[in-house]
């Protein structure tokens, strides 16, 4: 199979049938064979109704339905486990994105051999002060942090080899961040494709500002896992041992200074030192013991769904 097309959705009925219609004319003007996945995170509107009305009519047309609202990032996991095509593209089901810009994503993958073509709305249809200014400061973060040159992470079409996405975890909210997932998992051609950006036509959109926040912590999150998720304890132990080696320098130097220097000088409890080596000591035990406690759930930690789904049709 040539095509996997993920949609993840929520509360997109007005849009679903346009989409439908647009891909379905690219896929037999290239004659790919195909499948195309809608999954449904939790729309209360007729958005499910109107995927199953798509599987009745075309085998080819996938759907999947989750019992609530779970996030993208999970819905994105999801198809990508059941995703079977060799070129996966993930896009937004508002009519945002285009679908004419497949061919073009298809053949950076099947013939620049790109492990991971990224979309990038180079000139977007949004507000400056709500979503292009914050999303340039975010992206640029981004790239300083990650090491990977990609103008737009959160841009919801992309293409990826099937291997990429079969192996790579996505959790959370790190769905923004799968570029830097997939060079994390070994995979290194990531490369990007300017693409077109449609003013949003239906409804509105499903993210607020509080995206870009959530984005910069995630982002703080996946760095730290890229570099210690694996081997906590080389970043809390190696920081609780200086903090408690600084504090017990400074307990030992008050001791020597107390016991043979200063011998009828005032208490050591009296001097801000102590206190000071104290703290230092106890910071020191606290940070050594998480990353103790960060190796033991690494070992004991139970993979867990973190979605549930409530329905499947055509798998």
């Amino acid at each position: 199979m040539n095509l996997s097309i993920l949609i993840p959705l929520l509360n997109e009925e007005e849009s679903l049938k346009e989409l439908y219609s647009w891909i379905i004319k690219v896929m037999q003007s290239n004659n790919y064979s195909y499948e195309i996945i809608f999954v449904d995170d939790g729309s209360t509107d007729d958005s499910w109704n109107i995927i199953e009305s798509f599987s009745n009519e075309n085998p080819n047309v996938k759907g999947i339905r989750f019992m609530k609202n779970f996030g993208k990032s999970q819905a994105l996991h999801a198809g990508f486990a059941k995703a079977k095509g060799d070129v996966i593209i993930t896009m937004d089901a508002d009519l945002q994105d285009s679908p004419d810009e497949i061919p073009g994503l298809f053949e950076m993958i099947t013939k620049e051999k790109f492990d991971l073509v990224s979309g990038w709305k180079k000139k977007r249809y949004d507000s400056v002060v709500a979503k292009n200014l914050p999303s340039k400061l975010f992206n640029w973060a981004a790239r300083k942090t990650s090491g990977v040159e990609l103008n737009d992470f959160n841009c919801g079409l992309k293409a990826y080899k099937n291997t990429v996405v079969k192996n790579i975890e996505v959790s959370g909210e790190m769905h923004r961040y799968i570029p830097v997932l997939a060079k994390n998992a070994g995979f290194n051609k990531i490369g990007e494709k300017v693409v077109i950006h449609q003013a949003r036509k239906y409804g509105e959109t499903k993210f607020g500002m509080d995206r870009f926040i959530n984005g910069f912590l995630d982002l703080i999150t996946i760095w730290f896992l890229s570099r210690f998720g694996k081997r906590p304890m080389h970043l809390f132990g190696l920081l609780g041992s200086i903090m408690f080696m600084i504090g017990f320098l400074l307990a030992l130097y008050l001791g020597i200074d107390k016991l043979f220097i200063h011998k009828t000088s005032r208490l050591i409890t009296e001097r801000p030192h102590f206190y000071l080596s104290i703290t230092s000591m106890i910071i020191g035990t606290q940070l050594f013991l998480a990353g103790f406690l960060g190796e033991i759930i690494l070992r004991t930690k139970s993979n867990e769904a973190r979605y549930k789904v409530a329905r499947e049709v055509n798998f």
